[in-house]
């Protein structure tokens, strides 16, 4: 089991450095869909990897004095997203009281997170034909980051793709630059979202050999994609955000048969 999760945490790594997604919005539904944990155990073990992957990226980028990070712009959507994270886990601690069986929680996740990213995918393919706006204002930023914060961490995956579309169309920014500030933003809301789950002591139970594991193929999968992501041009990363669009969907789609359907 172990081997696997480390294969999902290095691949996922290597397209969310790339695509700007993180990783957490592959890890997430590809381990729901192995069956091999719990629903709340997956997504901490995701937000464990994530969180190294996106603090390596963010730090090595900045030591090296290649960061395209406008930090007037995303940190106020980091900031808004951490809060809005703390809501979105509150909601999905809500939602899944609701139900006897913790896989209802995780279909309804699934469905959640494959209808957003089919509209994600729609808007870019068509985002060339659309116009775009250049917003400024901090306030505005923590309100957009607010919506993300909250859709991203009650889906389990940080942002993700989401991140993406709202740097698209709020702010005007090309697939590279978006993917080095989505992931500024990844970073932010999901230390947040970790330190708040040990504070209310609600860390799961788990090998302490897997969520290292786990972590260190988060950070090598940053490394690898860092080094692809220099040999690709815009375009071609757009494809692949594109392309990793149509995984996340289907993965859902298996995700909401097993926990719904089946």
């Amino acid at each position: 089991m172990q081997s696997i999760c480390f294969l999902v945490a290095f691949g996922a790594c290597i397209i969310g450095k790339i695509c700007g997604m993180g990783g957490g919005v592959i890890i997430k539904p590809a381990l729901d869909a192995l069956g091999i944990m719990q629903v709340t155990e997956i997504n901490f073990l995701s937000g464990c990897t994530v969180l190294g992957m996106t603090c390596w990226s963010v730090g090595k980028s900045m030591v090296q004095h290649e960061s395209q990070i406008d930090l007037s712009i995303s940190t106020p959507l980091a900031i808004g997203a951490a809060v809005g994270g703390m809501a979105g886990k509150q909601l999905f601690s809500a939602v899944a009281g609701l139900f006897a069986n913790a896989d209802t929680a995780g279909g309804i996740q699934a469905a959640l997170l494959c209808t957003a990213t089919f509209a994600t995918l729609l808007y870019t393919i068509r985002k060339d034909r659309l116009t775009m706006l250049q917003v400024r204002n901090p306030a505005v930023c923590v309100l957009i980051g607010l919506g993300l914060g909250m859709l991203g961490t009650f889906l389990g995956i940080g942002g993700g793709p989401f991140n993406m579309a709202v740097l698209f169309f709020f702010f005007s920014m090309p697939t590279k630059v978006a993917a080095q500030n989505s992931l500024y933003i990844i970073l932010i809301s999901q230390s947040v979202g970790i330190i708040t789950t040990a504070v209310t002591g609600s860390i799961p139970t788990l090998s302490i050999i897997l969520l290292c594991g786990m972590v260190l193929c988060g950070v090598l999968g940053s490394e690898a994609g860092g080094r692809i992501n220099k040999r690709l041009s815009d375009r071609q990363a757009t494809l692949l955000f594109e392309g990793s669009m149509l995984l996340v969907m289907v993965l859902s789609a298996c995700n909401i048969y097993r926990f719904l359907l089946k």
